[in-house]
């Protein structure tokens, strides 16, 4: 029993420690004349230091840094906002994005939260509720489509080994290659200035019509037709109004107008027998099935199909026929964060996203997952030969001069941002 001499004064906070028990109570003003002043005598309870909550008889508990430990992960370790640098191969998959409450259909984003939850990086109620996690991607992949480059931003409690715990709660075609801090704000898909992809295509792709697809293996591209490929995806440089290449989009709607900074094909390559080549195409952002368009209609022109005047009608506001390439070869290659990289990348604070460090990891990660399943898959279902025979029936001239009506119901492109939602 400890004793208290109540005191006529300002409060004061007084404090006792014994054997590693905190003790608090308060000097106490008593509402009295001087002469009914006297001596209070009043049990302390003892608490344990580092509990905050409020015991007995009104004791404040104190709450010390080193209790911290005995309570709930999410005060054990700190949340930050992060960036994770993700390559996956997307064969099996629906896409990238996840669709809450539907597990038919198993997306790349299903598989990352699930880790996620089981690495304990998250709490187990962020599943349901993305959004909860500030969570954002930069591109939406379509079905089966490949990356090597994709970037997520969230927020995460930093555990130790944070990498490693998530990618063995990961299916091996799916990986996290890099982390690195960002600000509070970021958004990984509002802050991405540009997008590159990738497309890799067997060559008998620009074969001439007449070309005997039965014999697609033996086919070799010749330097005469790969310069004139350059020449007419080059053409595509520059501003131009897309609105025949993705689905009811509006002729004057300004949205349907996207820059391109770089497209081209590289030299020809052999895998399992058959040459392969791989498109590069670079832009600010792209429409749903923008890229699988503006490859296919280059097809259209080079196998004699229709004239290379077909181009510049398409950016036109007539309505021209344009064929969609198969998805398989598609690969998310990079996105870039310039105007972030600008701003904070220098700031000592922050780390530029730049992923020069991954690149060795990216190259294996794509060598060993991404390139054999595409070309497996095209050796043995033979996507392109069998797109190629559609093209007969595709009517290359105009055949409207309205704008084309755009649905309510469907969003322009990822998320109204502009990039791509199913390419």
């Amino acid at each position: 029993m400890l004793t208290v001499q109540a005191l006529i004064g300002s409060p004061r906070v007084l404090r006792f420690k014994s054997n590693g028990w905190l003790y608090k109570f308060t000097r106490i003003r008593l509402m009295m004349s001087e002469e009914s002043e006297k001596t209070l005598t009043m049990p302390l309870k003892r608490v344990e230091e580092g509990n905050g909550d409020s015991g007995e008889n009104g004791h404040i508990r104190k709450k010390l840094k080193s209790d911290v430990e005995d309570t709930g992960d999410e005060r054990k370790h700190p949340k930050r906002k992060v960036v994770l640098l993700l390559a996956y191969s997307g064969k099996g998959y629906y896409g990238m994005q996840r669709n809450a409450g539907s597990s038919q259909f198993k997306t790349i984003e299903d598989e990352l939260v699930t880790a996620l939850i089981k690495s304990g990086c998250i709490p187990d109620n962020h599943g349901d509720d993305m959004k909860k996690m500030s969570f954002q991607r930069c591109a939406r992949t379509d079905k089966g489509v490949s990356a090597a480059g994709q970037v997520v931003s969230l927020k995460l409690w930093m555990i130790e080994d944070l990498m490693e715990k998530i990618n063995s709660n990961l299916p091996t075609q799916i990986r996290v290659l890099g982390l690195k801090r960002v600000t509070g704000g970021f958004n990984s898909k509002n802050s991405c200035d540009a997008r590159t992809y990738s497309y890799m295509l067997p060559t008998v792709a620009f074969a001439p019509k007449s070309y005997n697809t039965k014999n697609s293996t033996a086919f070799r591209l010749d330097p005469e037709t790969l310069q004139r490929v350059n020449r007419l995806f080059a053409s595509y440089k520059g501003t131009h109004n897309f609105h025949n290449f993705t689905s009811q989009k509006a002729a004057r709607d300004p949205s349907a107008r996207r820059y391109i900074t770089e497209m081209s094909c590289s030299e020809p390559f052999v895998r399992s027998g058959t040459e392969f080549a791989e498109i590069t195409v670079r832009g600010q952002s792209f429409m749903m099935h923008q890229i699988r368009k503006m490859i296919g209609l280059i097809i259209a022109v080079v196998k004699g199909y229709t004239g290379e005047e077909v181009l510049q009608r398409s950016w036109g506001e007539e309505k021209v026929d344009v064929p969609k390439a198969p998805g398989l070869g598609l690969v998310l290659e990079k996105v870039h964060f310039d105007r972030y990289n600008k701003r904070f990348g220098g700031d000592g604070l922050h780390e530029c996203l730049e992923w020069t460090e991954e690149e060795q990891a990216i190259m294996a990660f794509k060598e060993a997952h991404i390139y054999p399943s595409i070309v497996e898959t095209e050796c043995l279902e033979d996507s392109m030969v069998n797109w190629m025979a559609t093209l007969p029936i595709h009517d290359f001239e105009a055949t409207a001069t309205g704008a084309q009506v755009k649905d309510r119901g469907q969003d322009d492109d990822e998320e109204g941002n502009g990039s791509d939602s199913a390419l």
